[in-house]
Parts: C-alpha cells; sequence; structure tokens
C-alpha cells in the first residue's frame, strides 16, 4: 500500500479534509482537490503539507487535465474518493434550473468525471478503490431538497453498477452516507432547526467528520477487496437502510 495516490475531491476542509488527512496519515500520497477557498486550501497545505489542486470538478476537462497533472506529479491514481458537493436549497415551486443544476452537476456530474479520468488505468492495473460519499438525505429524502436527494441518490445507484464493472478487474467501488455530521455546512443550520435534528438522532449528538473518514479508509483498504457495491451508513442511527 505505502506510497499508493489517492485524490480526493472537496478534501481540503470538512469530511474531505478529514479524509485526506485519515488517508495521508495512513501512507498514501495525497492530492486534495478544492474549487472556491484559496484561503482555507492555502492554510490546509501548509499545516498537513497535502498538495492541493484547484479545479472544478464539474468540469469534465478540468478534471482530465487535473488528473493528468496529479499522476505527472504524484503517480498512478489508485484510490478515488468523490467527495465534493454543494447545496442549492429550496422547494420545488421555487427552485430555479440553476439551482438544480448546479447541485446535479456538482454532487453527482463529478463522479462521473473524475471516475472516467482513472478507472482506465485502475482496470489496466489490476487494482482501484473508488468511494462516493453519498448522504442520508439521498436515502430518506429531505423538504427542500430535492436537488440534493436526487443528487446523492444518484451516486447510490451510480455505485452499485460500476462495482460490477470494476469487480473483474481489482476495482471496487463502494458508498458511505453520512448522517449529519459537524462540519461547516451542517453548522450554518439555523440553531433552532439544529437542535431538531439531533433530538432524532438516536445517539444524541452530530457525527464527526473523522468517523467518515475512518470509514472511507477501512474501504480503500487492500483488506476490504471482498466489500463492493456497497453502501456504508455513519448516521448515528438516524435511517436504518
Amino acid at each position: 500500500m505505502m506510497g499508493r495516490v489517492a485524490v480526493v475531491t472537496g478534501g481540503t476542509r470538512g469530511i474531505g479534509g478529514a479524509v485526506s488527512i485519515g488517508l495521508k496519515e495512513a501512507g498514501y500520497k495525497v492530492a486534495a482537490n478544492y474549487v472556491g477557498n484559496d484561503d482555507a486550501a492555502g492554510k490546509f497545505n501548509e499545516v498537513t503539507r497535502i498538495a492541493v489542486y484547484k479545479f472544478d470538478v464539474s468540469d469534465f476537462e478540468e478534471c482530465r487535465t487535473a488528473v493528468a497533472q496529479i499522476e505527472e506529479d504524484l503517480g498512478p491514481v489508485d484510490v478515488l474518493v468523490n467527495n465534493a458537493g454543494v447545496t442549492r436549497d429550496g422547494t420545488m415551486h421555487k427552485m430555479d434550473f440553476e439551482q438544480w443544476n448546479k447541485v446535479i452537476q456538482t454532487n453527482l456530474g463529478s463522479c462521473f468525471n473524475m471516475s472516467r479520468c482513472v478507472i482506465d488505468g485502475m482496470r489496466r492495473r489490476g487494482f482501484g478503490r473508488i468511494v462516493n460519499i453519498g448522504s442520508i438525505n439521498g436515502q430518506a429524502g429531505q423538504y427542500g431538497q430535492v436537488n440534493y436527494a436526487a443528487a446523492k441518490s444518484g451516486i447510490h445507484g451510480f455505485t452499485k453498477a460500476l462495482a460490477q464493472e470494476g469487480a473483474g478487474k481489482g476495482v471496487t467501488v463502494n458508498a458511505i452516507a453520512p448522517g449529519y455530521i459537524d462540519t461547516d455546512m451542517v453548522r450554518a443550520v439555523p440553531e433552532h432547526v439544529l437542535e431538531k435534528i439531533i433530538a432524532r438522532i438516536p445517539v444524541g449528538r452530530l457525527g464527526k467528520a473523522e468517523e467518515i473518514a475512518r470509514g472511507v479508509l477501512f474501504l480503500t483498504s487492500d483488506e476490504a477487496g471482498f466489500i463492493t457495491g456497497s453502501t456504508l451508513s455513519i448516521n448515528g442511527g438516524q435511517h436504518m437502510y
């Protein structure tokens, strides 16, 4: 395993940041993608010494160019964690096309874009690990999130289909469906709403980004080679699916 290259999209903050750090600590050479926040990415690089790459995962050509650069810098990509995601919440009768399209292209389209750029090499080398970060809201739905729920639900179907294609070539494809995790995205929820959310979580708290990272580390390991097409729900018992 030592020295394998892992790419984490949305990999400098929140769940993605914890995944990037966890993979680096486990001995991977990590490339952390980001698109918007240069300051956060710069600080992340400074503190962790993890290489950061700025590109838009919803743009196929940008992904292709970036993956080529990463492979030139670090080596062939053996592990891909599709974590990048955005929200543009709103009820259907108030949602415009841009809100819909941005979330679908960033959250779901990016899984195609990035996987397509690494799958040939993984198949050729006879080893690959792809982990897609879904969501409890892709499993159960969520009021005001038809775009987000559709994208995340799509990730679960994408995972199962690609797993069947990769299985004979040593490429496993799995998903993790986090519940409500203590990240900037969740902390942006109004306090009175957050209290109601936590009240519905049987373990009585938000999850930690590191708890998702540990799931990713297991699924990317050699020991997880018999697990593919699976969705690991890490949600404190909030939704059992």
